[in-house]
């Protein structure tokens, strides 16, 4: 597979900068920039599992720390949501910014309290164009839900079942096109086997059928 970009990144955001990891396929037409859970990094297994799937399905990916190392000691700041939904659209907008991504549409792909900072996010930017959440923590964004206009997919494991009610309150409270899906026989981390493959088929069928490429408008005589 060809690449327009495979490269390690540093992200200026103010007077920090965040590492990420970017591979863009050359003929992507979307790039989905993930949102990790607390206590985790870019190189989450789960996360990387995934976009390494979405990169066969031709979708370009942004995977990067919302937290320096310095940021990350302090525990307290892994549940700042209003920090990492801060950071989230500020990596956002550096990423459009770029000339490689000025024709691409952009997702987003949030785990556990990653997914509670996309859901925010998506609520200020209109240009999301779709959102899946795997094992999300929604209470965290529940006072903006209904703000979010991006077609909204919740994954949560068949045995999850805080986390289970969690998502069918959101459920409830999305405008958007929105599916919940239970991933029988999965943990909160989807460690059970084909649980992650299964997470895979998911977000790969939801962004596929809402990230298309928008085709520019032509008149035919």
């Amino acid at each position: 597979m060809e690449f327009k970009v495979h490269n390690e990144v540093s992200i200026p955001i103010n007077n920090i900068k965040l590492k990420g990891e970017l591979i863009v396929p050359s003929t992507a037409g979307a790039i989905v920039v993930f949102s990790h859970g607390s206590g985790s990094s870019r190189f989450s297994r789960r996360n990387q599992l995934v976009a390494q799937y979405l990169h066969r399905k031709n979708f370009g990916t942004l995977l990067f720390d919302l937290l320096t190392e310095q940021e990350d000691a302090e525990f307290m700041n892994r549940f700042n949501i209003e920090l990492l939904t801060k950071r989230l659209i500020d990596v956002t907008k550096w990423l459009e910014k770029q000339e490689f991504a000025k024709d691409c549409r952009l997702g987003y792909f949030g785990a556990s309290t990653g997914a509670a900072s996309a859901l925010r996010a998506a609520a200020f930017l209109p240009q999301i164009g779709a959102v899946v959440s795997r094992g999300g923590r929604p209470d965290l964004a529940m006072d903006v839900l209904s703000n979010v206009k991006a077609p909204t997919l919740l994954i949560v494991g068949g045995l999850d079942y805080d986390v289970i009610r969690l998502n069918n309150k959101a459920y409830f409270l999305l405008r958007c096109e929105r599916s919940i899906e239970i991933v029988r026989g999965a943990s909160h981390l989807f460690e059970e086997p084909g649980a992650m493959e299964k997470v895979c088929d998911l977000a790969g069928n939801w962004f596929e059928k809402f990230l298309q490429p928008v085709k520019s408008a032509y008149y035919v005589g």
